[in-house]
Order: C-alpha cells, then structure tokens, then sequence
C-alpha cells in the first residue's frame, strides 16, 4: 500500500464510489460477497487499490494543510512543485493553540515577543502526494487555507 487503508466509516461513505470500482474490475455484489467469505485476503487487496486510490486523488487536490499543537501551528500551501510553510510557536507555556482561548490569545498577541514566526519553503521535485500525506499522518488536517491566507496577508502589509 501506498498511503493507508480506509476506515469502516469511509469505506461505508463511499460506498458507490466503491461499487464502480469494483464494476470496473467486473465484480458485482454476488462475487464480492462470495470473494469477502472465501477470499478475504483478495478482498483486501481491493479495498487497499480502492483506498490509494481515493488517497491519491484527495492529496493531488490538496491546496492547504494545518497543524496545530500545544505551543505550535503549522500553516502549509502546497502547490504542484513547494510546500510554503508558516511556524507560529508560543514563548509562553501558558497558552494551548488547540484550545479556542489559544487562538484568541494569538489573534491579541501576533505580533509581540511572545511569538515567533517563521516561514519556510521545501522543494517538492517528486512524491509530492506521499509528503503531504506524511504531514496528515503526523496530525495535519486539509484546509481551505483561510489562516495561512490570513497571515500572509498580515505580514506582507
């Protein structure tokens, strides 16, 4: 497998998608079934091609990932070739940016001593899909990219 298995609960939300999948692979219900009982190491090989390929259609769409942690946040902007990055790390050991009060306290305290950005640029030359999944599994989450948006904006006033 390229990337990871689908969960039971995505399996089951893309539950028509999979049934074309497997029509184009001439396997109705009758032989699934039969395939899941008999076969069920056969079975999952379907489901792990399914899965990359959900996988790999996902991440070539992916225009932005956020990671947020106790004292960090990472901002990401992935386009076809880079990764753009923002790292906002808190001084203050007080201040928990995955609570609500964290973000608050970020949105008053940006551009004080208590707060360091960085910005940052990796060159993503091939496997762009497998590095930005390497970010999801580490607790990224696909965004809109409204804060990366934001701060760019912020700083370049």
């Amino acid at each position: 497998m390229k990337y990871a298995r689908l969960t039971k609960e995505q399996l089951e939300e893309l539950h028509p998608e999979f049934i074309t999948f497997l029509a184009t692979q001439s396997i109705d219900k009758k032989e699934w079934d039969e395939i899941k009982q008999n076969k069920p190491h056969i079975a999952e090989q379907e489901i792990d091609v399914f899965s990359d390929m959900i996988w790999e259609k996902a991440l070539t769409n992916v225009t932005h990932i956020d990671h947020f942690s106790k004292n960090y946040i990472f901002l990401f902007k992935c386009m076809q070739d880079a990764v753009f990055s923002f790292v906002i790390k808190t001084n203050n050991p007080q201040i928990d940016f995955v609570s609500a009060d964290g973000i608050h306290w970020l949105s008053e305290n940006l551009f004080s001593d208590d707060v360091e950005i960085t910005r940052g640029k990796k060159d993503l030359s091939e496997n762009r899909n497998e590095s930005l999944f390497e970010i999801i599994k580490q607790g990224g989450i696909i965004s809109k990219g409204e804060l990366f948006t934001k701060l760019d904006s912020l700083i370049n006033q």
